[in-house]
């Protein structure tokens, strides 16, 4: 009864075990066993990934930079993986969509409860036309640790992580630190000296990741070759 109310709803439930469970997440050492899906299914396994976060307080230059690198990659049929949060998260699903790219979307909670409102028609209609997933039944209330554990799979689908802006303690950089323990690429925007939210990207490149100024450093770091596979060889 419960598969059925979620098939009218159109929910998808894809277990660890199915075809349909993105190859990439399921390398990370914490998969989430099941997946909730709403959306374009074919996302799953076709393209390339790549995630973006960031402040939920973007200012005008983390904005313009969003909107730059998400034109860049989806003219490359980049597939852009975010969170829906406010901020950087919820601008770099809009601007894939407004450059005609395809993108997902990861929440925290279930379906019946989409985190922020603000983001609720955007949410709509990704969940027609792209995809959003999560690793909790529908009727599950966002608490405040799902959210870093959302981060996992953010990164998890990703070949790598872009952060725009971000302070030193941020959810972006608990991001960026999932995507380096799971072996993934990070990319960091720098910034201003005198902006506090360009201390995460800073700190990031500190610790190794790759400073980007265009698209075009992130198409040398992560060539054709990284080609995703729905199975392995």
């Amino acid at each position: 009864r419960v598969l059925a109310t979620y098939h009218e709803q159109g929910i998808n439930i894809i277990p660890i075990s199915s075809k349909q469970y993105p190859f990439w997440l399921k390398t990370i050492y914490d998969p989430p066993a099941v997946l909730f899906a709403k959306g374009d299914m074919t996302l799953l396994s076709k393209g390339r990934k790549i995630g973006i976060v960031g402040t939920r307080n973007p200012t005008a230059y983390g904005i313009q930079v969003v909107n730059h690198l998400t034109k860049e990659l989806c003219r490359k049929d980049w597939v852009i993986v975010s969170g829906l949060a406010s901020g950087i998260d919820g601008m770099s699903h809009a601007a894939s969509i407004k450059a005609k790219g395809r993108t997902i979307g990861v929440i925290a909670g279930g379906f019946q409860h989409i985190y922020p409102r603000e983001n609720l028609q955007l949410a709509d209609h990704m969940a027609k036309h792209h995809i959003l997933l999560s690793e909790h039944p529908p009727a599950t209330k966002p608490q405040k640790w799902h959210f870093p554990m959302r981060n996992r799979i953010i990164s998890g689908l990703s070949e790598g992580i872009i952060v725009v802006q971000g302070k030193e303690k941020s959810g972006s950089l608990i991001t960026a630190d999932q995507a380096m323990e799971q072996g993934r690429e990070v990319f960091a925007v720098p910034g201003s000296l005198f902006d506090p939210y360009a201390g995460g990207p800073i700190k990031l490149i500190q610790q190794g990741a790759k400073a980007i100024w265009s698209a075009e450093d992130i198409f040398e770091e992560l060539p054709e070759r990284n080609v995703q596979y729905t199975e392995p060889f």
